[in-house]
C-alpha cells in the first residue's frame, strides 16, 4: 500500500466539473482582478465565519501583514511595539510582525495542545504590547475565556492567525470571528484550498476593514489616488471562484478529518509516541495536521517510508533559531526546541479511506 502525506489532485477532481466552469466563467468575463468573484467569495466567507467583513488579498501572510499595517495607519499601534507570538507558530506569524518593524514576544506553547500558553502570557506584558497573536496551530482551536481576560485588562487586541483552522470553532463562535481580526491562507494544503496562492481578513472593524481593503490595492480607493503607502496584495479572480465552489463542500471534508483525527487519539497504542491530549470537544477541531512525537523521530519516519506511508515534518526548525532571526538564536525556549525535534505530521485528509488510516495505525503501533 502506497499513502501520499496528501493527495491535492484527488482532493481538487472530486469538484472538476464545477471548478472548470468557474474558472471557465472568469476566462470568459474578461474582468480578471477584483471583480464580482472576489466580491462573491467575500460575501460568502463573511457569511460561513459570521463576520461584517472579508478582504481576499493575496496570501495568508499578507493578510497578517496588512492587519497589522492597518492598524499603524489608524495610530493603534507603532513601530516597535510589541506583539505577543507562540514562539513554535510557522515563520509567517513572525514576518507578518518583523515585516511591520514590529516585535515579537515569543511565548512558548502549552505541552497539551501546542498552542499558546495562556498561563505564560500576562509575565511577558509590558508598556510596549499591543497585540496577543494566537495561533490556530494544526486546526485545534486556541482560545480561552482567560486569553479574553487578558485582553481586556491590559487593552490588548487579539489577532488570529486563522490559516490551518477555518470552520473551526469556540463556544459556537468559528475562527476567524473570534478575534479583533484574523488572517486566512488559502494555499493549496490547507483544509480550504485554491490552487495556487490565495488569502483573507476578516473583522467586525469597518473601519479596520476599510484601511485593509486600500492597503492591498497600492493603498487606493479610487484609482491613482493613494491614501497609504500600500501594497499589491489582491484575491485573484480564478482563485476566488474556485474558493467558492470549495467553500460548499468545507464542513464536509472538516468532519472526515475529524473522523480521521478521532481514529488516530482512539487506535494509536505504541509508548514511544507521544499524542496530544484528547480535546473535550473534539467537533470544535478541524486537524488541518494531526501530529504526533516521538524521541525516534527519524527511525519511525523511515520505517514509515518503506511500509508505503508518507509523513513531514511541521516544523523542523523554530523561528528563533532560523538564520533569518539571529538575535533570537540564543533565546531559550526549551519545549519550543523539542518539538522541533519530535514532531511528524501523519496523512489525514477528506480522500483518506478507512482502510488507510487503519494501515497507518497498525504500522506505528507496530513500531
Amino acid at each position: 500500500m502506497k499513502i501520499d502525506f496528501l493527495d491535492l489532485r484527488k482532493i481538487n477532481l472530486q469538484y472538476q466539473k464545477e471548478i472548470e466552469e468557474a474558472i471557465l466563467q472568469v476566462y470568459r468575463s474578461g474582468w480578471y482582478i477584483l471583480g464580482k468573484e472576489v466580491e462573491n467569495f467575500e460575501s460568502k466567507l463573511a457569511k460561513y465565519c459570521s463576520v461584517k467583513n472579508v478582504i481576499g488579498v493575496a496570501n495568508g501572510l499578507d493578510a497578517l501583514r496588512l492587519i497589522l499595517k492597518a492598524y499603524i495607519e489608524l495610530g493603534i499601534m507603532q513601530e516597535g511595539d510589541e506583539i505577543i507570538v507562540p514562539a513554535n507558530t510557522y515563520i509567517a506569524s513572525i514576518l507578518a510582525i518583523t515585516d511591520n518593524r514590529l516585535k515579537p514576544i515569543l511565548v512558548e506553547p502549552d505541552i497539551n495542545t501546542y498552542n499558546l500558553d495562556f498561563e505564560k502570557i500576562e509575565e511577558r506584558i509590558t508598556s510596549k504590547t499591543k497585540v496577543i497573536m494566537v495561533v490556530h496551530l494544526y486546526g485545534r482551536v486556541c482560545w480561552s475565556e482567560k486569553l479574553e481576560l487578558i485582553a481586556k485588562k491590559y487593552n490588548l487586541k487579539i489577532i488570529e492567525d486563522n490559516a490551518q483552522a477555518i470552520g473551526a470553532e469556540w463556544n459556537g463562535i468559528k475562527t476567524g470571528a473570534l478575534g479583533d481580526a484574523a488572517g486566512f491562507s488559502f494555499y493549496p494544503g490547507k483544509n480550504l484550498g485554491a490552487i495556487g496562492d490565495a488569502g483573507a481578513v476578516s473583522t467586525n472593524d469597518d473601519e479596520l476593514a476599510n484601511v485593509i481593503r486600500a492597503l492591498r490595492n497600492y493603498g487606493s480607493i479610487r484609482k491613482y489616488e493613494n491614501i497609504y503607502q500600500g501594497l499589491n496584495s489582491r484575491l485573484d479572480e480564478i482563485q476566488a471562484a474556485v474558493l467558492s465552489v470549495k467553500l460548499k463542500f468545507l464542513n464536509e471534508e472538516n468532519e472526515r478529518r475529524r473522523k480521521i483525527a478521532e481514529f488516530y487519539f482512539d487506535n494509536i497504542k505504541n509508548n514511544q509516541i507521544i499524542i496530544q491530549k484528547l480535546p473535550i470537544n473534539r467537533l470544535s477541531h478541524v486537524w488541518h495536521l494531526y501530529v504526533i512525537r516521538t524521541k525516534k523521530r527519524e527511525e519511525l519516519q523511515i520505517f514509515l517510508y518503506e511500509n508505503g506511508i508518507q509523513s513531514l515534518i511541521h516544523y523542523p526548525i523554530a523561528p528563533h533559531k532560523q538564520k533569518s532571526y539571529l538575535p533570537y538564536n540564543d533565546n531559550k525556549l526549551v519545549f519550543t526546541e523539542n518539538l522541533q525535534d519530535e514532531v511528524l505530521s501523519l496523512p489525514i485528509s477528506s480522500v483518506l479511506y478507512d482502510k488507510e488510516v487503519q494501515y497507518i495505525v497498525s504500522k506505528i503501533n507496530s513500531f
